[in-house]
């Protein structure tokens, strides 16, 4: 559950991930969806994590992410650079490369890097850039305008890890980015705020005006637990403000996260209640996702 007036000082482990991931009961996954939101994680020493962290996650490998995207029936994946990394982007970069033509990235960089640098990180499969002000050790967004001048230059979009709150006084500079924006988790809402709340009610104009959001993160966002079903109205106001500019993403391995772990299967099959047509569904886990994440569409 989302709380963060309670989250704690220290930077405490979190657990892993179910350990036996299945896909969905009430549907099935069309070709070529996409997974548009998890991590890769290293460990220390080779992986350092940044001091200002709020949690401590554990190994997650790239063997086990893509085990968890065969299982649960998904044809493509999205790395997202995690904080506990900061702007050492190895841990995600070599998966990238191992596994071209599957995976995409997003990365936390610093401005200023070589044009060498910019343009391995671009072969390598790196498609965006992430502000993040959750969390620590992320960057945040006072250099929005020249991150987004950066990802115009390189063809990629900028996704960002906020809290609904904070759109407000930000939306009218995000309106204006001369490149794609993608807010993760709608905005980190805990929907105890309620629909008229003015942050998740930016959240719907901006998509209106253009945005992306993934529609992920129902365990960050829900009051009343799982089955998350107090998250309905909420993902389908979302979604019926920008049906093509939605995605799907599972968050794993659901760092941060402290509660009893959910599978996979129960998040997609929690989307089932959030877009029940089948062909508007389709689209928030595979067209969507492969047109802005550059995946080709997998043969039926």
């Amino acid at each position: 559950m989302h709380d963060e007036g309670s989250r704690p000082a220290t930077a405490p482990a979190c657990p892993g991930p179910a350990p036996h991931p299945h896909g969905p009961t009430r549907y099935r996954v069309p070709a070529g969806a996409v997974d548009t939101h998890a991590h890769v994680i290293g460990l220390p020493p080779a992986y350092p994590f940044v001091a200002g962290r709020s949690y401590t996650p554990p190994e997650a490998t790239a063997q086990s992410y893509l085990a968890m995207l065969d299982a649960t029936g998904m044809t493509y994946g999205v790395l997202v650079q995690v904080s506990v990394h900061g702007t050492d982007n190895r841990a995600m970069l070599e998966p990238l490369a191992a596994h071209r033509e599957r995976l995409r990235g997003i990365a936390v960089i610093p401005l200023g890097l070589p044009d060498r640098e910019l343009a391995a990180l671009k072969d390598a499969g790196i498609v965006g850039l992430r502000l993040n002000i959750l969390y620590g050790g992320g960057i945040g967004f006072e250099q929005l305008d020249a991150y987004a001048a950066l990802a115009r230059e390189m063809g990629w979009h900028l996704q960002f890890l906020i809290d609904a709150a904070d759109l407000v006084p930000l939306a009218p500079r995000l309106s204006t980015l001369p490149v794609p924006f993608v807010v993760d988790h709608w905005g980190h809402f805990p929907v105890s705020r309620g629909l008229d709340d003015p942050g998740f009610r930016t959240l719907c104009a901006l998509l209106r005006d253009g945005g992306w959001v993934k529609l992920s993160g129902a365990y960050r966002n829900t009051v009343a637990g799982p089955p998350y079903a107090d998250t309905i109205p909420f993902a389908r106001l979302l979604h019926e403000a920008a049906p093509d500019r939605c995605v799907w993403g599972s968050d794993w391995p659901h760092v941060a996260h402290w509660q009893p772990m959910m599978n996979v299967g129960d998040l997609l099959d929690l989307l089932a209640d959030w877009v029940p047509d089948a062909a508007a569904r389709d689209a928030v886990l595979a067209g969507n996702a492969q047109r802005l994440y550059g995946f080709p569409p997998a043969a039926v």
